[in-house]
């Protein structure tokens, strides 16, 4: 598992830019008024070539009576449960204020490797006396940072790292697979990982929302060594005004950050709702190997083409999900359950499949020979060769003479000549088209 590493602080201390800065992306919002970072944001970093995630966290107020204020310092203290590293940043313009040292004093209690950070030293070369003042919240030497222009923010890394825990080479068991079960609340994820693991191991009620955090269960048999990840459900964002709730969509985005496969359950009585879609477009969006789990099957009436009809639905209604298979089960009474292990090594292998250069650019002939690539104002789009760089998901990066002229169309047409050789089934493809000439 990658590092998670916290910025924390009070609010409008800069720590949405310092997140940006070193993510390299616009990801979180950043404004002047306190308090526009209300969730945890994950961003994935790398650093003298350890990749590790950082979160953004909502400013901590510690003593207030307003909501989202009170929301968000219980947002910063998930992240600061589950962080390895902290950053705790301070801003040098309003110097060491009361709400710092009582911030400071939270996180003291946490146990956590500490680094202290002074924002908004914008000028090199001279140290701004009051920097000196920040000794006394006895965290060691403050780094001086500058989130705008991002002076210091190495110096910040190179600290951060120094607590890491040595580098496993990434998986601690690589013929374990990585399995998170999401969906929506009340669709029978925790139900179906104890019909997997055949004990109670997690809380089932029909209450909504009941498993609340993401709960790792080790399970072996004869298919193989696995790890299952019941996430909490996630909800619409409109039924989301418990604190608690929210932070159930952060555990769970993360949970499928983790997972090499991820089940997406889907309840059979009701059919693919909005909310499907939208869980389902999270680990699409990871790149995730994904199978499309439809529970609670012995609770629909049945005639001979009920599945086949339903079949249709989730693939109308999931269509940017075609390569990911349906099985259709009982949690509750474990029919089918068993098939899953086959489908879960399947699309896992899948989506570690590796192409040789060769064979990918003879597909790439044969597919321009049949469908010529567009034209426009004259000229054609010349596509000169394909090569794998990555696996899950296969990530094929395109060299053309014009990216411009790569439309859209001819990407997904490319994606499915791919597919129709390859198979590829239960896994996205990421397809990058790049100029000759650009640097790899």
């Amino acid at each position: 598992m990658k590092p998670l590493v916290a910025i924390v602080g009070r609010p409008n201390v800069g720590k949405s830019m310092l997140f940006n800065k070193l993510i390299g992306k616009r990801l979180a919002i950043v404004e002047d008024t306190p308090g526009v970072t209300r969730d945890r944001i994950y961003g994935e970093c790398e650093w003298v070539g350890r990749k590790f995630m950082l979160v953004d966290t909502g400013g901590i107020e510690p003593r207030t009576d307003d909501q989202i204020l009170t929301f968000m310092r219980e947002q910063a203290q998930i992240a600061i449960d589950h962080a390895d590293v902290i950053i705790f940043l301070t801003d040098i313009k309003t110097g060491l204020t009361a709400s710092d040292q009582e911030v400071a004093t939270m996180l003291l209690k946490s146990g956590k490797p500490i680094v202290l950070a002074v924002n908004k030293m914008d000028s090199t070369g001279t140290l701004d006396p009051d920097y000196y003042e920040f000794y006394n919240l006895g965290m060691g030497d403050p780094v001086a940072v500058s989130a705008v222009h991002g002076h210091g923010t190495g110096d910040l890394l190179d600290r951060c790292i120094e607590y890491f825990p040595p580098d496993d080479g990434e998986d601690e068991d690589d013929d374990t697979i990585k399995v998170a079960v999401i969906g929506k609340p009340n669709v029978g994820k925790s139900s179906l990982v104890n019909r997997i693991l055949g004990q109670e191991r997690v809380i089932v009620s029909n209450v909504a929302g009941t498993t609340r955090d993401a709960i790792d269960s080790y399970f072996e048999n004869e298919s193989g060594k696995y790890v299952f990840i019941d996430t909490a459900g996630m909800r619409k964002k409109s039924k989301v005004d418990e604190s608690i709730e929210r932070y159930s969509v952060l555990r769970a985005t993360m949970a499928i950050d983790r997972a090499d496969v991820c089940l997406i359950l889907i309840d059979a009585t009701e059919g693919v709702t909005e909310q499907d879609t939208k869980v389902a477009g999270l680990a699409h969006e990871a790149g995730k190997a994904c199978i499309i789990v439809v529970n609670k099957w012995d609770l629909v009436e049945k005639d001979g083409k009920t599945m086949d009809h339903m079949r249709e639905d989730v693939r109308r209604d999931l269509a940017y999900m075609t390569y990911a298979p349906v099985l259709f089960i009982s949690a509750a009474t474990g029919q089918r359950v068993p098939r899953l292990f086959e489908l879960i090594n399947y699309v896992h292998e899948q989506s570690c499949t590796r192409i040789t250069t060769g064979m990918l650019n003879n597909v790439l002939e044969d597919a321009q020979t049949r469908v010529q690539p567009p034209t426009d104002k004259g000229r054609r789009l010349k596509i000169y060769y394909m090569t794998q760089v990555g696996v899950k998901p296969p990530h094929f990066v395109v060299f053309c003479n014009d990216a411009r002229l790569f439309h859209f169309s001819y990407r997904r047409y490319l994606e499915n000549c791919i597919r129709s050789v390859f198979g590829l089934e239960g896994t996205p493809i990421v397809l990058t088209v790049r100029e000759r000439g650009e640097k790899e």
